[in-house]
């Protein structure tokens, strides 16, 4: 139960909240019945959990689909999870997912703890930072996996882009290296580290059902993303600093949709009936099957009808939105495979924060006429550098 009185008065003294994923919920106490998915990074972000390898275009269970290769150490961190249980019963490890240098797991709180949810994951920290220690030795840093032709040949792509995937799926010679070095002492004598993870971890907390489902693909399809990430850079790494007319932009896509020849603005008034919507609707589909590029903050019913349908349909569309971006945002779900495939574009002139924030009448205006400017511009003004 959360005392309403001690949360404002802790409120009262706090700073201004900068934006972070590592908040815990002020409402929720961390000890009852819950389900989580958590997310925990390697302190400097080394990649010492293993590598990626596989193809992204193979399908989820053929032996080409994407996976990542375990290292010693990812091996004894995956044991250290799936024994959380041990010490505290009340706990399920529902999943887990490895990736070179973070990991992402879902673990259902059962039964009401008897301590906070994060003095769980310190102790998990603590396991894992001695199992660090124990193979943080010359003789278990010669053990560290390297790829070898099996693993090679079942990393390497088809027969587009065969070079970019096997090199995404493997550590470089120098990436392996520093692996190794990173998670051993050197031969001079210096002192093993003796800290795994960054400090802190990002929690979210199950709401619905439905939730859960996604939870599981994203866990699923993270090596698959990862891999796409590292082949199409371009339309899936953020950007910033992005002058185009008027506005600064952050975002994240495919920048030359806004050098097409044509680029029409979305804009349907909320007055509009049902049966005015299909009929608007209708005439943006038609718009864009003739190659127009749709662009909208989609805010309105109908506006949003209108980009979904060309969503849906695998036409291109920009999106104007009122939250930015971090260097470590990616797209979510459906609009990940979209910017993969270079359909989609978001673009956002305000800064990236975690807390939902009402959508003023003053930004719906200025989003409006950002979509009309981006339209408007000559295609030398919106090519990408």
């Amino acid at each position: 139960m959360i005392d309403e009185k001690r949360l404002e008065a802790k409120k009262h003294f706090a700073r201004e909240k900068q934006p972070s994923m590592k908040r815990r919920d002020d409402y929720n106490d961390y000890r009852g019945r819950r389900m989580y998915m958590i997310t925990m990074e390697v302190d400097g972000r080394r990649p010492l959990f293993g590598y990626l390898a596989g193809d992204p275009d193979a399908p989820d269970g053929t032996p080409e689909a994407p996976h990542i290769v375990l290292s010693p150490l990812g091996k004894a961190v995956r044991d250290e999870w799936f024994g959380i249980p041990r010490y505290y019963p009340q706990i399920e490890v529902v999943d887990l997912e490895m990736m070179p240098d973070h990991l992402h797991g879902i673990l259902f709180v059962h039964e009401t703890l008897p301590v906070h949810l994060s003095q769980v994951l310190i102790g998990f920290k603590t396991g894992c930072n001695r199992k660090l220690k124990a193979l943080s030795t010359p003789a278990a840093a010669e053990r560290q996996p390297t790829p070898n032709a099996t693993s090679a040949q079942a990393a390497a792509p088809s027969q587009q882009g065969a070079a970019a995937s096997v090199q995404a799926a493997a550590p470089s010679q120098q990436g392996a290296a520093a692996s190794v070095q990173a998670a051993a002492p050197s031969q001079q004598g210096a002192a093993a580290p003796t800290r795994l993870f960054a400090s802190g971890y990002n929690d979210l907390l199950l709401k619905t059902y439905d939730e859960f489902q996604f939870w599981k693909k994203y866990l699923r399809d993270n090596p698959r993303r990862l891999l796409l990430k590292r082949a199409k850079p371009e339309f899936l790494r953020p950007f910033f600093n992005l002058r185009l007319g008027s506005f600064v932009y952050n975002g994240v896509g495919n920048r030359a949709l806004l050098s097409a020849p044509l680029r029409q603005p979305v804009r349907v008034s909320r007055r509009c009936t049902e049966q005015d919507i299909k009929a608007e609707v209708a005439r943006y589909m038609a718009l864009a099957c003739q190659g127009a590029v749709l662009v909208s903050p989609a805010i309105s019913p109908g506006e949003k009808r209108v980009m979904r349908a060309a969503f849906d349909a695998g036409l291109p569309t920009v999106v104007i939105m009122q939250n930015g971006f971090t260097p470590l945002s990616k797209p979510k779900g459906e609009q990940f495979y979209a910017c993969s495939e270079g359909r989609l574009l978001m673009l956002s002139a305000w800064d990236h924060h975690n807390e939902k924030q009402p959508l003023t009448a003053h930004q719906c205006q200025r989003m409006n006429l950002m979509a009309l400017e981006l339209c408007q511009l000559q295609p030398s003004q919106t090519a990408p550098a």
